[in-house]
C-alpha cells in the first residue's frame, strides 16, 4: 500500500483512528515503554549510581532456586485449571444466552452474568471467603443442613484452586461471552432459515451452524489466552492468598511481586518477569503455527 493510500483511508475512516488513539496511548505507557526497563534482567540494579551488566547472572540464580520452580508449578498447574474447566464455560453461556427468545429476560440474565466483571477482586474475594466461611458460610450452611461436616475452603491446600477456579469462572464467564455471541450475530440467518426449512431442530441447529461458524473465533481467543497463561491471575491470588496455602497457589507474579516490591530486588524480579513473557510469546506463536497447519485457521 503506498502513501497516498495511506492517506486517503486515513482521512476517511479518521473517527476510526480518534477511537483508537486511547488505547494506543494507553498500551504505549502501560506495556512498550515499560519494556525499555527489560534491560534490568542484565544489570546489577543500583539506586545511586550506575548500574553494572551481569549477563546471566540472574537467570542463573532463578533456574537454580527451588522456590522459583515450586512457583512456575503452582502457576502452571492453575493456569491448566483454568484453562480446561473454565475456557469452554464462555462457550456454552452463549450458545444458551442465543438460544432465549424473550427479549427483557435475555437482557436481564445478560446483565447479572456480565455484573461480576465490574468488581474489583478485593469485593469479590471478601464475597467468596464470606461464602465459604466455615462457621456461618452459605456453602457450609447448606452442607450442614444435609449432615455434612464443615470445611474451611480457604484454608485447604485440596480446595483452594477449585476456589480460585470457580471464582474466576463466576467473574469473567459472563464478560467472556461477549465474544462469542457477537461472533452468533454475525452468522447469516438465511443458514438458519434453511435449516428450519429441512425440519432441523435448535439443537441440530446449534450443532451444525452455530458451533461450527464459531471455530475461528474459539481458536483465536485460545491462542490469545495462551498468551496469558503464565499470569495464573495476579489479583485474584493475592487477594485470597494466605499462610495456609500459600504452598499451592504462590504464583509467578506474586513471587515477583514479593521478591521485587518487598525485597527490593528488582533486577532479579525483572528476570522471572521477563522469563514469563518469553514463554508467553513462545506459547502464542506456537499453537498460531500448528493451529495453521492442522486447521488452517489463526490469529492471523
Amino acid at each position: 500500500m503506498n502513501q497516498q493510500a495511506i492517506v486517503k483511508r486515513i482521512k476517511r475512516d479518521w473517527v476510526l483512528y480518534v477511537m483508537l488513539l486511547p488505547a494506543l496511548v494507553y498500551f504505549s505507557i502501560f506495556h512498550v515503554i515499560p519494556l525499555i526497563g527489560m534491560k534490568l534482567a542484565f544489570q546489577d540494579y543500583r539506586i545511586i549510581g550506575p548500574n553494572e551488566w551481569v549477563g546471566w547472572k540472574h537467570f542463573k540464580v532463578l533456574f537454580s532456586s527451588p522456590a522459583f520452580f515450586d512457583v512456575l508449578k503452582n502457576t502452571v498447574i492453575i493456569s491448566t485449571m483454568k484453562m480446561v474447566f473454565f475456557f469452554p464455560v464462555p462457550i456454552i453461556l452463549s450458545l444458551m444466552v442465543n438460544e432465549l427468545r424473550n427479549g427483557p429476560f435475555r437482557k436481564y440474565v445478560q446483565s447479572v452474568v456480565y455484573l461480576p466483571h465490574f468488581l474489583s477482586w478485593v469485593v469479590i474475594a471478601g464475597i467468596w471467603i464470606s461464602l465459604l466461611n466455615p462457621a456461618d458460610g452459605g456453602v457450609n450452611v447448606i452442607r450442614n443442613f444435609f449432615q455434612l461436616p464443615s470445611l474451611d475452603f480457604m484454608t485447604s491446600k485440596d480446595h483452594i484452586r477449585w476456589v480460585l477456579v470457580f471464582s474466576e469462572m463466576w467473574r469473567s464467564a459472563g464478560w467472556d461471552s461477549i465474544i462469542y455471541l457477537a461472533a452468533i450475530m454475525k452468522i447469516s440467518p438465511s443458514l438458519y432459515e434453511a435449516a428450519r426449512m429441512d425440519g432441523a431442530s435448535n439443537f441440530q441447529q446449534m450443532r451444525y451452524i452455530t458451533i461450527p461458524e464459531l471455530y475461528s473465533t474459539i481458536i483465536t481467543v485460545f491462542i490469545l489466552n495462551l498468551g496469558f497463561f503464565m499470569n495464573a491471575g495476579f489479583d485474584q491470588v493475592f487477594n485470597m492468598i494466605n499462610d495456609s496455602v500459600i504452598s499451592v497457589i504462590d504464583i509467578l507474579d506474586t513471587y515477583v511481586y514479593r521478591i521485587g516490591i518487598l525485597n527490593g530486588q528488582y533486577a532479579y524480579a525483572t528476570a522471572a518477569s521477563l522469563f514469563k513473557g518469553v514463554i508467553g510469546v513462545v506459547l502464542i506463536l506456537s499453537t498460531h503455527f500448528i493451529s495453521k497447519r492442522l486447521t488452517g485457521r489463526g490469529v492471523w
